[in-house]
């Protein structure tokens, strides 16, 4: 699953330069996650680090984008190699 930010996010800037994908960006009113991008930290740590950072604990799975860890290891490898 890709992970999502909730409208709990208080933008307090501090997951955007932890995701190693470049998933987080600011959003209209809170951060936000490209699910494109997102590979839950596979292939770089063994925990989301948005998740590991946010004071608030805003970030859960997206319900919408159920992916195994294959496939997140998969778009990791696409994105890396590119």
């Amino acid at each position: 699953m890709a992970l999502m930010i909730t409208d709990e996010c208080i933008n307090c800037d501090v997951c955007e330069p932890e995701c190693p994908n470049g998933a987080i960006s600011p959003g209209e009113e809170i951060y936000v996650i490209d699910p494109n991008l997102c590979t839950e930290c596979v292939g770089h740590f063994d925990e989301p680090q948005c998740q590991q950072v946010c004071p608030v604990d805003c970030i859960p799975l997206d319900p919408e984008r159920s992916e195994t860890h294959d496939q997140l290891m998969h778009k990791y490898q696409l994105i890396t190699a590119a």
